[in-house]
């Protein structure tokens, strides 16, 4: 069987490195950090894992918290008039509910299975040079660390990246004691909140260490009252922080925030990055080809929830492109095909995600508008988080919104 040689333990390397285990390939991954650091480390993310990216983790026995994990039922959007209130607020139902497993929990959890099903899991710090020596050894080896050093290795594609710097400051806190909100108390749903100007706050029902939880996430417009966190605040001030954001920009929110509490010391994070789109094939000092994945090669702004998503996906597209390569050598086609093949969904993640970006054009305040009134409108636009695809046929041209409204 073909070596394989993994670099980063995350969603989409862990996912890849435990399918391809089960049908017996050679698999090493290298993590900077044991399952019991990665466990008590500081929280990596926020994360909404919708139904397409949770039946590929059912699919190979990897839903290990899904008995015990609070169901998302729903995504509501509200938004702030200029005196406080709503000027629009509505809850659309999931087909399929949706689930968020604090990442210290799953990637733990699966670096130890990995090794139970098998697979040799090395616990170092990967720098060029090492990966330049290392990679002699392998048949096929991917870059799946969305961070550090080697992203560097893979070059921008200027023509699918719009951006050059963050657009959102990103910044979130992990807490016990949120209450309900009033008007669907017994259906818990990600909120998406939008103060005009300033950015948006998501609350989302989650799963962490201490059980289940939620997590306050501030998306914050560069520049604006949202970006406060240079000072690198110590977790009890960015929870007194956040709150206070809340309080001042999502009055509504923060009614429900008396009782909160941060899950543990390592509860809260702060930062941003740049949305980009990278080439797939990156090549070592020795002219060895490697293979990136997930958020090296395609990382989207937060805003629509789709990196977890995304990673779930890129794993089970690359598992499929591997498994149909048989034998074959592992060359720069094969590395290229297998990103095409994975881009063919990206692609719509990406230009959805960097359209919310920006202020909502006239027709997206009308599908907002729409989605309050009509039932139907705000469950598709809700289950496009499952499957961005199709909002490219009504949500991303105003012509196809008009034809689409038009039928209400």
């Amino acid at each position: 069987m073909p070596k394989i040689l993994i670099v980063g333990a995350g969603q989409s390397g862990l996912q890849l490195a435990l399918t391809l285990r089960e049908h017996d390939y050679d698999v090493t991954m290298m993590s900077a950090r044991t399952p019991a650091e990665i466990r008590s480390g500081r929280v990596m993310s926020t994360q909404a894992m919708f139904h397409t990216a949770l039946q590929h983790e059912r699919d190979h026995g990897l839903n290990l918290w899904e008995a015990d994990a609070v169901g998302i039922e729903g995504l509501g959007v509200s938004l702030a008039a200029p005196d406080g209130t709503r000027a629009l607020d509505w809850f659309g139902r999931l087909d399929h509910p949706a689930q968020s497993i604090d990442q210290r929990v799953k990637m733990a959890g699966w670096a130890e299975l990995f090794e139970e099903r098998g697979g040799t899991f090395i616990v170092s710090g990967v720098t060029t040079s090492d990966l330049n020596s290392l990679a002699e050894l392998y048949d096929l080896v991917i870059v799946a660390a969305g961070k550090g050093e080697l992203v560097g290795l893979f070059d921008r594609d200027a023509d699918r990246s719009p951006y050059t710097a963050p657009q959102r400051v990103l910044s979130l806190a992990y807490v016990h004691g949120l209450a309900p909100r009033p008007e669907h108390p017994d259906a818990p749903g990600v909120r998406f909140n939008i103060a005009p100007g300033a950015g948006e706050l998501f609350a989302i029902p989650a799963y962490t260490l201490s059980g289940n939880c939620d997590i306050l996430f501030f998306e914050g417009i560069p520049g604006g009252p949202l970006d406060c966190w240079d000072d690198h605040p110590e977790p009890a001030e960015h929870l007194r922080r956040i709150l206070e954001l809340t309080r001042t920009y999502v009055p509504w929110e923060y009614e429900r925030c008396v009782d909160v509490e941060l899950t543990d010391s390592n509860a809260t994070l702060a930062g941003g990055y740049t949305p980009v789109v990278r080439r797939p094939i990156g090549e070592l000092p020795s002219g060895r080809a490697v293979l990136g994945m997930a958020d090296v090669v395609v990382a989207n702004d937060p805003i629509t929830g789709q990196g977890a998503n995304n990673a779930a996906k890129c794993a089970a597209s690359y598992l499929d492109s591997i498994l149909a390569h048989g034998d074959k050598p592992f060359d720069r086609a094969f590395m290229q095909t297998a990103f095409d093949r994975y881009w063919d969904h990206a692609q719509h993640v990406t230009t959805w995600t960097n359209a919310l970006l920006a202020p909502p054009p006239e027709h997206v305040q009308q599908i907002l508008g729409a989605a309050g009134a009509h039932e139907a409108v705000a469950r598709r636009f809700v289950n496009g988080f499952d499957d961005p695809s199709d909002y490219q046929h009504w949500f991303l041209d105003p012509a196809k919104t008009a034809a689409y409204l038009a039928g209400f």
